[in-house]
């Protein structure tokens, strides 16, 4: 299984706003092998959430783990069959435990988007 979890600058942490994180951890629970990808959606001017979900579509992963999603990325997420469970703290590392412990819970609640927040 694929997982992408957006990342902070410092690499380590997770990211609280998934379409300006700077990076996507992808992880491959088969072979337990993590890439870390740019996020080509960082300093979009707009629409930075669709450009960071059709990214995350684009890397083929089956489940996101994110503190927070949009209602539209979520739907991008949605229509590509992506599960978006909810993090607990920002260490990616123990995120990725609770996951496969089944621990995480399915996110339940979207918010509108930042609408131009950076």
């Amino acid at each position: 299984m694929r997982i992408a979890i957006p990342i902070d600058e410092d690499k380590s942490n997770i990211c609280q706003v998934l379409g300006r994180a700077p990076y996507f951890l992808i992880a491959d629970t088969n072979t337990n092998e993590n890439e870390l990808k740019e996020n080509p959606a960082t300093d979009a001017q707009e629409g930075a959430g669709l450009k960071a979900a059709q990214f995350i579509v684009d890397c083929k992963v089956d489940a996101l783990i994110t503190p927070r999603c949009g209602a539209n990325s979520g739907e991008v997420m949605k229509e590509a069959n992506i599960q978006i469970y909810k993090s607990e703290g920002t260490d990616y590392k123990e995120n990725i435990t609770a996951f496969l412990e089944k621990r995480l819970h399915l996110l339940e609640s979207f918010h509108s988007g930042y609408h131009g927040i950076r």
